[in-house]
């Protein structure tokens, strides 16, 4: 295999490992422009690629206890749909938009990233309350309540966003279970690792058939990914998480903008 797809097989797996997302905001760039893989194809072999690496990291955490099985469930469950859904779109929308979209994504996920913390601590209940000892705004009790009502609606938008321009939604996902129902970071990573896989999944789905995949790149760069996302997961134990996103944020801008230069400009 190319050393490239080695290298960004690597950057893809440890990023992953390291946030809970961000590993199709890597893995497509780098199948489009350094591997020169079709705008289209790439799209849905990140998802493919995700998908596997997102599932091995979510049985991981899973086993640590770092995953809620009620929240990963209505939230995977509407995000497959709307993910499905957005991958049938995206089969049919002209490439530059779906590139013009996805650099637009990816200024989101920088500004996210990028704005500062906000921790939280499980209850000893079913719930979650803050930091600061305030009780949680939509407190995640049973699977029928508002909080689940909202996580699903939440759901079907990041899946069409996910199936549309191939982006796992993690780094929307881990702000929403954090934010709004106030799931501790750690839990959060673990649980929007399995909601990742679900949803890359059934964006690949979408696309199967109606674009060309290659096999042997595909598995190649998810081997390395797999192996690098285990590498991303002690890392980040090692190193201050503020200065990593931090870091990641402003590389996300730079290649944010050279997309919507290339696609844009350069046509």
């Amino acid at each position: 295999m190319d050393i490239l797809a080695i290298l960004a097989g690597m950057a893809t797996g440890i990023v992953l490992g390291l946030f809970g997302s961000g590993g199709s905001i890597i893995a497509t760039p780098a199948l489009l422009y350094l591997l020169d893989v079709a705008p289209k194809s790439a799209i849905a072999m990140s998802l493919g690629i995700v998908a596997v690496t997102a599932t091995i990291a979510a049985l991981d955490n899973w086993r640590r206890g770092n995953v809620d099985v009620s929240v990963a469930a209505v939230f995977g469950l509407f995000g497959v749909a709307g993910t499905y859904a957005g991958a049938r779109l995206g089969v049919v929308t002209p490439v530059v938009i779906q590139l013009v979209v996805f650099a637009l994504v990816m200024y989101a996920a920088a500004w996210r990233m990028l704005k500062p913390a906000r921790p939280a601590v499980p209850t000893g209940g079913n719930g979650y309350i803050s930091a600061s000892g305030g009780a949680a705004a939509l407190p995640c009790t049973g699977l029928f309540s508002p909080c689940m009502a909202h996580m699903a609606l939440h759901g079907v938008g990041v899946g069409v966003l996910t199936g549309f321009v191939g982006v796992g939604g993690g780094f929307l996902i881990v702000p929403a279970l954090v934010l709004l129902s106030r799931v501790p970071m750690k839990m959060a990573v673990g649980t929007s690792l399995a909601i990742v896989a679900a949803k890359s999944y059934a964006g690949f789905a979408g696309y199967m058939g109606a674009v060309p995949i290659d096999w042997t790149l595909m598995g190649g760069f998810t081997a390395v990914t797999v192996v690098a996302s285990f590498a991303g997961t002690r890392i980040a134990h090692r190193f201050s998480q503020d200065a990593l996103k931090r870091g990641f944020a402003v590389f996300l801008l730079f290649v944010a903008s050279y997309i919507l230069l290339k696609s844009v400009i350069g046509g």
